[in-house]
């Protein structure tokens, strides 16, 4: 069995960090979401992945390389164009061949892993499988409609849902899934939906099954999504002091300080982690926050974020929260006269003004 990791996607939704990153590189609780999903993988006992890259192909490549950290043996695959997830498929013929495959989006995070999810598609042998779940508004995603514990009908954002059983993000397919892309028409907004593709296996009279997921998981493509899923991933911490926390300061709860960070005059309250050669002076941390490598805070307050990376925050009087900080960012309090706020802001930035 091999794995299809879908990286192609230009991440519109959280510009501006994508401007400058692939949004499957953008670190929750200081681990890249894309991370996440290649240990699940592994952890479902396949070894053979190939990732589909685009535009952000060289990033992916630098950070992942040749995924033998996690005992994987990592292809890349190029689309030049992101036609869509049925398309994703269509151009990685010639890597998986006649195998089953397990696809998954690389922007997703199931906290509890996909075994169980690959181990019932190795046990009941369908021809497709996918995975599903209970979502409060169905209405924003492709939702499922089973019958006899199959799946009868998939529906893209419907307006009358059949069920509130939504699309995850990770399917399994036998080698039937190459005709049913190669057999599909474009969609409405041009591209090549997986849906369609599934829905053809349906009514070709092939088995497609739903697994619905137990646990938490999120597709992270908003900011919203990002820090609730910070929020989760930091709550499953266990305590670490590997870095330097000085006498005049305190930490609380599910804290972890990386190797070569320093705390200083200053208190962090988890669950938090400050990540490596960070350096916290005269400041709060507040729950929920991740700060990434070589970060500096001196003299504020942050709660509920995350920052990236070289990144520095200097003297804010405000509590700085529900923030998604970018890579090399200075957040500076400007001399007080004459009084007035100064920005310099890349497209699609959003900043709030008390």
């Amino acid at each position: 069995m091999k794995a299809l990791v879908l990286c192609g996607g230009s991440g519109s939704r959280l510009r501006p960090i994508t401007h400058t990153m692939a949004k499957q590189l953008v670190p929750i609780a200081n681990k890249p979401v894309l991370f996440y999903g290649l240990e699940a993988i592994r952890d479902a006992g396949i070894e053979d992945v190939g990732i589909v890259v685009g535009e952000t192909a060289r990033e992916i490549r630098e950070a992942v390389g040749d995924g033998s950290r996690w005992g994987l043996d990592v292809t890349y695959i190029t689309q030049d164009e992101p036609l869509g997830l049925a398309h994703a498929v269509l151009v990685s013929e010639g890597f998986l061949g006649d195998d089953e495959f397990v696809m998954y989006l690389g922007d997703n995070l199931i906290k509890d892993g996909i075994s169980s999810f690959v181990d019932q598609f190795r046990s009941n042998k369908p021809n497709s499988e996918i995975l599903l779940a209970h979502v409060s508004m169905p209405e924003l995603f492709g939702v499922a409609e089973l019958e006899g514990g199959k799946v009868i009908r998939l529906v893209e954002k419907p307006k009358e849902p059949p069920s509130d059983l939504a699309l995850v993000g990770v399917y399994m397919f036998d080698h039937n899934i190459m005709d049913a892309v190669k057999a599909i028409k474009p969609s409405k907004r041009g591209e090549f939906e997986i849906t369609d593709a599934i829905q053809w296996l349906i009514d070709e009279g092939m088995e497609v099954d739903p697994h619905v997921v137990g646990g938490w998981w999120k597709d992270t493509g908003r900011l919203e999504d990002m820090l609730e899923a910070n929020r989760i991933m930091l709550e499953a911490i266990e305590p670490r002091i590997d870095g330097h926390v000085d006498g005049e300061s305190e930490t609380h709860g599910r804290v972890v300080v990386e190797e070569g960070a320093r705390i200083i005059n200053s208190t962090v309250r988890g669950p938090a982690i400050i990540g490596e050669r960070t350096r916290v002076e005269n400041s709060f941390i507040g729950p929920f926050t991740s700060a990434y490598f070589d970060v500096v805070i001196t003299g504020s307050e942050v709660e509920h974020s995350i920052i990236l990376e070289n990144s520095t925050i200097t003297d804010i009087p405000g509590r700085i929260e529900d923030s998604l900080i970018g890579q090399n960012v200075q957040i500076l309090r400007s001399a007080p006269k004459p009084s007035a706020y100064r920005f310099m802001l890349g497209d699609n930035s959003r900043v709030g003004i008390p």
